[in-house]
């Protein structure tokens, strides 16, 4: 195993600032198709075509060397993979075999883990190509969709709760939200269509309701995200923009999402959308390059081109917003979440200044304290 840090320029409105990443590469590793964080942030799952699925740790993005674990996986290879909600194990799509299989992962006295598979994958209910899987951090159910217009939802057992059609033509992109109660999709129709998967109290599965709409594209939809409480959520589209919406509703009473914000952007077949955790950042990418937005203000932080020899394939934002991390070839790209930070402190300090508690206005002033150090390291060893 290589590892290998190196600077990349950026260009945009604050040009003279070198943004650090690190490119996290394997001798001989294939190329590189999902990334998912665990959702206690410590760890980093890739999959890639040389039959391997490694895990890495979050600790050790400053250091110059990666180390990772690796699971194998016999006779086939994983396009997806996703963190079980208590990160003990991971679901994986198989590309050959067209089936989800899940791997626990068993901590060893050293501290480091084995992999192991369950006895049985699930079966086989998708005729399309699969474009995505995930878990419900509630660990009711689990997703999978193919570009078909099939979602498919499945106990933790592999046995089918309930199938969606999703009547648009084809899917781009589907996934479930961070608080576990919805399932979204978006494809060749201009809108995202958000499904909410229902269970009774006593826990058993009761029925998958349309919740609501995010209509405003004038063009097909080729990805979204959540923010980490699922009450915001961005979108990109072939019409070229991203926007931004409030879908903190009473979608119950009929009430739609509230579009917050609508931004130019470059994009491509395939473009890729992240939202900040937080809710702060916006990452796009398109075709090899990433362009970062504020929020809060839709203006265009940073751009990198070039990140990546092929097309991205995909791009997400750490638990505690301090990093994001793209695929697109042989390796893993880990940057510094700048803009983050800098929206951190200029929300901290609007706070501040309409604080009215000494208490309040002490807290504050230390964590706006806290978040300029660390942007001050982070700059001051890119910059060395």
């Amino acid at each position: 195993m290589v590892s290998l840090s190196v600077n990349q320029k950026c260009h945009g409105p604050h040009k003279n600032i070198i943004q650090l990443f690190s490119t996290l590469m394997m001798i001989k590793i294939g190329s590189v198709t999902c990334l998912d964080f665990s959702s206690n942030g410590k760890y980093l799952s890739s999959c890639s075509d040389d039959r391997t699925i490694r895990i890495w740790s979050s600790k050790d993005f400053l250091d110059r060397d990666h180390k990772c674990l690796r699971a194998n996986v016999e006779f086939d290879h994983a396009t997806l993979v996703r963190f079980s909600p208590d990160s003990r194990a991971f679901i994986t799509w198989l590309a050959n075999g067209e089936t989800i299989r899940i791997y626990k992962m068993i901590k060893k006295d050293d501290g480091t883990f084995s992999f192991k598979a369950a006895s049985e994958d699930f079966p086989q209910k998708h005729k399309g190509i699969v474009i995505n899987i995930g878990i419900a951090e509630t660990g009711k159910f689990i997703m999978s969709a193919s570009v078909d217009t099939t979602i498919v939802i499945w106990d933790l057992k592999g046995e089918v709760l309930a199938t969606i059609n999703t009547n648009q033509m084809t899917n781009s992109h589907v996934a479930v939200s961070p608080c576990g109660r919805f399932v979204a999709s978006c494809g060749f129709t201009p809108d995202v269509k958000v499904w909410e998967v229902c269970f009774a109290k006593s826990g058993e599965f009761r029925e998958v309701a349309r919740a609501f709409d995010l209509k405003g594209h004038s063009a097909g939809v080729y990805s979204f995200d959540f923010s980490n409480d699922s009450r915001r959520m961005v979108t990109v589209s072939k019409d070229g923009t991203w926007k931004l919406w409030d879908t903190d509703v009473e979608y119950k009473n009929k009430q739609d999402p509230y579009l917050l914000r609508t931004v130019p952007c470059q994009v491509a077949e395939g473009s890729r959308i992240a939202l900040s955790p937080d809710g702060r950042v916006v990452a796009i990418s398109n075709g090899c390059d990433i362009a970062m937005y504020s929020a809060s203000t839709g203006e265009l932080e940073e751009e990198f081109h070039g990140v990546h020899s092929e097309e991205i394939t995909d791009l997400k934002f750490d638990i505690n917003n301090r990093f994001l991390v793209s695929s697109g070839d042989r390796a893993i790209h880990v940057f510094h979440n700048v803009t983050g930070y800098r929206a951190a402190i200029q929300d901290m300090q609007t706070m501040l200044k309409k604080a009215s508690n000494d208490g309040v206005r002490q807290r504050l002033q230390q964590q706006i304290t806290d978040a300029q150090n660390a942007l001050d390291t982070v700059l001051n060893a890119t910059k060395n």
